[in-house]
């Protein structure tokens, strides 16, 4: 938050924050939010993190399924696509029942 932007769209620091607070990818530059392995790693320790991902990651299987493994709620977070996948909602609510209020109204 308080970094200088320079820092903010520096790859190595942007891994380095996430990796030990998911959530410090909401300081990172729109380009950084971009980058799939950033936002693995975000998601990784915090599902959270993908409110704070680029919309096409959002739209990522495998980023979606990891964020609501750590985070059911992060289904939120997911595109509408990724909200149909039965895999997906059945592992979000897995973890947090509450999930299965974002899931498409279809499952």
């Amino acid at each position: 938050e308080y970094a200088a932007p320079e820092l903010q769209a520096d790859r190595e620091i942007v891994l380095l924050a996430v990796s030990t607070c998911g959530c410090a990818l909401m300081h990172a530059s729109p380009d950084i939010r971009s980058d799939r392995e950033v936002v693995l790693a975000a998601c990784k320790g915090d599902g959270r993190a993908l409110e704070y991902a680029a919309p096409e990651l959002q739209a990522d299987r495998e980023i979606v399924l990891l964020a609501v493994s750590t985070c059911g709620c992060a289904l939120m977070h997911a595109s509408p696509d990724i909200r149909s996948d039965r895999e997906v909602v059945l592992a979000a609510c897995k973890g947090d029942g509450r999930a299965l209020e974002y899931a498409a109204p279809e499952l």
